[in-house]
């Protein structure tokens, strides 16, 4: 699959001209950051980054891309050469995947000629920002279950391939698992699920549908408890069972109460091991909101995969640099509330006594160095499929070990430390 053509035309008018100009060979620096973070939250999670290496190898024009630019005439035969050979030459690097983000963190830099390097700009920004979106909620979630297991189960809420992208962003962050046989086959995701209400009601009884779903996964599978009457179902669930059932599962009502008086009813019918699964329309509001009830697991769908009300990181990709005859120059935009800062910049994380105190910018001296090689004649291979997908989970372990306990909070706030720029 070539990603070529999963691109803004402007990006492609933008190198023919340049061509034009004789000034597409120029060497650049391109920077990806957020001037805010959305929604008042107080941290971001990088993520897409494997997804983007990925995507880069196959940014590559075909014959069919090459025909449909020649017939709508959208460039011209001098640029329709160049793409026929294009292969991105330079180089990348960026915050490791996982790790958190503030406003001005430079998360990618990207460097080459500008023919090479602007023609990027939006696959790369379509998968970070998707991805850090939902990563960011999925962060969030995770704080709020206080160590009880999470799964991700959007893809019916979701394009088919941003489901697939869902999933992993929820894993990196610490989701145990993911309905998304797809996301499992690609990334090594552990998969999940049991059965729907319509298993239920495909059968002539509950006893029917409950019995039929253990003589085919055993008394280790979880049983849909809500689709009838809730007691009478778990009191059946534990008689097929003889109390040795893994899970129930509450899917409608008010799941607080009810999961409290399914748990009496499980420990009175001598199912003390049997858990309780939460799911419908959970987001982290409603998952802290469940603290105090016996819930075992959540299982979270349309608010993960749409970013929980933030479904874009808000990257943006900028020149932040060239080369002239005179030497490097840096550039930056100079508008009203869209202002950036010139020059390639590094980054480093200061911490105080192993807690993040600042995000320094620009040349810093000191501190923990965020950003590293990840393309350099091709990917850094540590970084994607299910390799770097487990490497990712645990780069955010790191950086959430840092994270102010502030931070955590699901509250409207200040980014929980302070970009400086050095």
């Amino acid at each position: 699959m070539s990603y070529a053509l999963m691109t803004d035309r402007y990006e492609l008018t933008m190198l023919e001209a340049a061509m034009q100009s004789g000034k597409a060979d120029r060497k650049c620096v391109f920077e990806v950051f957020t001037r805010s973070l959305p929604n008042g939250r107080r941290y971001g999670v990088l993520a897409g980054t494997g997804r983007v290496l990925d995507a880069i190898a196959d940014f590559r024009f075909g014959t069919a891309e090459l025909s449909f630019l020649a017939e709508e005439k959208i460039v011209g035969p001098k640029t329709l050469e160049y793409l026929s050979d294009y292969k991105f030459d330079g180089t990348i690097t960026g915050y490791a995947e996982g790790e958190l983000y503030f406003p001005g963190s430079p998360v990618m830099t990207v460097e080459g000629s500008f023919a090479s390097a602007v023609i990027l700009e939006t696959v790369i920004l379509s998968i970070l920002n998707y991805d850090s979106a939902v990563a960011s909620a999925a962060a969030r979630m995770f704080s709020a279950a206080q160590g009880r297991t999470l799964v991700e189960m959007g893809a019916r809420r979701a394009h088919e391939e941003a489901a697939v992208a869902a999933a992993r962003a929820a894993y990196l962050v610490g989701f145990s698992s993911t309905s998304n046989l797809e996301a499992g086959r690609r990334f090594g995701i552990p998969t999940m699920g049991t059965s729907a209400h319509a298993f239920t009601l495909l059968h002539d009884s509950e006893r029917e549908a409950f019995e039929a779903q253990i003589a085919s996964h055993g008394k280790k599978t979880t049983l849909l408890v809500d689709t009838y009457d809730i007691p009478e179902a778990v009191k059946l669930a534990v008689e097929l069972t003889g109390g040795e059932l893994s899970a129930v599962r509450i899917d409608s009502g008010d799941l607080g109460q009810t999961a409290v008086a399914v748990r009496k009813q499980l420990d009175q019918l001598g199912a003390n091991k049997t858990q309780i699964v939460v799911t419908s329309d959970l987001d982290e509001y409603t998952i802290a909101g469940l603290a105090s009830a016996p819930v075992d697991r959540y299982g979270v769908g349309t608010s993960l995969v749409t970013g929980s009300g933030s479904p874009t990181a808000g990257f943006v990709y900028k020149l932040v640099a060239h080369e002239t005859d005179a030497g490097w120059v840096d550039v930056a935009k100079k508008s009203a509330g869209k202002a950036s800062v010139g020059g390639k910049k590094h980054a480093t994380r200061r911490t105080e006594q192993g807690i993040a105190a600042a995000e320094l910018i620009g040349n810093p001296s000191e501190g923990r160095k965020l950003q590293q090689l990840l393309w350099d004649q091709g990917p850094n291979h540590t970084m994607i499929g299910s390799t770097g997908s487990d490497l990712a989970r645990e780069n955010h372990k790191l950086a959430m070990a840092e994270l102010p306990p502030a931070g955590r909070r699901l509250s409207k706030g200040e980014p929980a430390i302070p970009t400086e720029y050095v």
